[in-house]
């Protein structure tokens, strides 16, 4: 019975390592994919919120990290013309219904927003879901505001005393969208110097 036990302990310990060289091996062979992947889907949102217009260089190369609350720091993809910031991106978050809204926010070096597209959620459909682009232009109403433009005091929705539309029967939603991009803007007022400013050792 022990010889048993053993060839079977044998055996499962052997498939146990042929598995993980498996996973291992394709791993290893879909690694660039992935990454490759990743960097095609971050290049395209950069496009939504950063126009070809006023950038020569290459958004993903061009980068600073601005420490932020303890133990975290915000990437910030920086669009230059001919050695001047014309504008940034860098991700922002809001609470939804249903839990976090990741989004990409572009501001021009002036402050005012050129564009914000969601890039992650899980708001139910029909309702929340139209702060994705493709459902409903609410989101592209954002562009060429500011921190000041509306007052910081109308950066809310409608029904808590702001400017912004809510949704029918979804206002938690737009409520943390609209709280993200503030938030997103009083970060780029804060650190406007530092991402603004061009040094020899950035490029």
């Amino acid at each position: 019975m022990n010889r048993g036990f053993a060839f079977h302990g044998a055996v499962l310990g052997l498939f146990c390592l042929g598995f993980g060289a498996v996973l291992a091996v394709t791993n290893r062979l879909t690694e660039a994919d992935i990454a490759a992947r990743a960097t095609e889907d971050r290049q395209a949102s950069l496009g939504q919120v950063i126009p070809d217009g006023i950038h020569d260089n290459d958004l993903l190369a061009d980068v600073v990290r601005i420490p932020a609350e303890p133990g975290r720091e915000v990437t910030v993809y920086r669009a230059m013309e001919k050695g001047t910031v014309t504008g940034v991106a860098y991700e922002v978050s809001g609470t939804g219904y249903a839990g976090k809204i990741r989004m990409m926010l572009g501001v021009g070096a002036d402050g005012r927003v050129l564009g914000v597209r969601v890039l992650a959620h899980r708001e139910t459909p029909g309702l929340g879901d139209k702060i994705e682009v493709k459902k409903s232009d609410w989101i592209q109403r954002f562009a060429g505001l500011a921190l000041g433009d509306p007052p910081v005091e109308k950066w809310q929705v409608k029904k808590d005393g702001g400017q912004f539309d809510q949704f029918t029967g979804a206002t938690i939603t737009p409520r943390g969208v609209v709280a993200a991009i503030r938030d997103g803007l009083a970060f780029f007022s804060e650190h406007q110097t530092q991402l603004t400013e061009v040094r020899q050792d950035v490029r």
